[in-house]
């Protein structure tokens, strides 16, 4: 995997991956930005949300649940002083959807936790990982 970066002035970066799809990174007004990206740890999280989801959503179809929408919600505490490395992390899954099992959910969670995801095994060995879950009956 590799990625390249490319200033573009003040604090602004674009960031292109392999597979090329870019991406400006920036900063807030107080360090020389525009804030017109979002800030690199913030796109470590965004990451950890992604990587998971897919893990989660690719395993809740296979297991035939009838999820019609769903979100992740992360929150990180990060450390005071520099460099400021995430010091916690919350994820919470929201499933929306008709008669969604429990046990399909937790068995999902805990799969993308101890088997696919890459991101979440990389970060947990650096800060605890709390998970949560919430499944809401669709109104439809």
């Amino acid at each position: 995997m590799d990625a390249s970066l490319k200033w573009q002035g003040g604090m602004g970066f674009t960031a292109v991956s392999n597979s090329n799809h870019q991406i400006l990174l920036d900063s807030d007004a107080s360090v020389g930005g525009q804030d017109e990206g979002p800030r690199p740890m913030e796109l470590i999280l965004m990451g950890l949300a992604g990587c998971t989801a897919m893990d989660v959503i690719s395993i809740m179809r296979k297991k035939r649940q009838n999820v019609t929408g769903f979100e992740i919600e992360t929150h990180a505490s990060r450390a005071s002083e520099h460099p400021k490395v995430f010091t916690a992390i919350t994820i919470k899954y929201i499933f929306y959807g008709h008669e969604i099992n429990p046990k399909a959910v937790e068995r999902a969670i805990e799969l993308s936790e101890t088997r696919y995801c890459p991101a979440q095994a990389m970060l947990a060995q650096v800060a605890p990982i709390t998970l949560t879950y919430e499944i809401k009956e669709a109104a439809d």
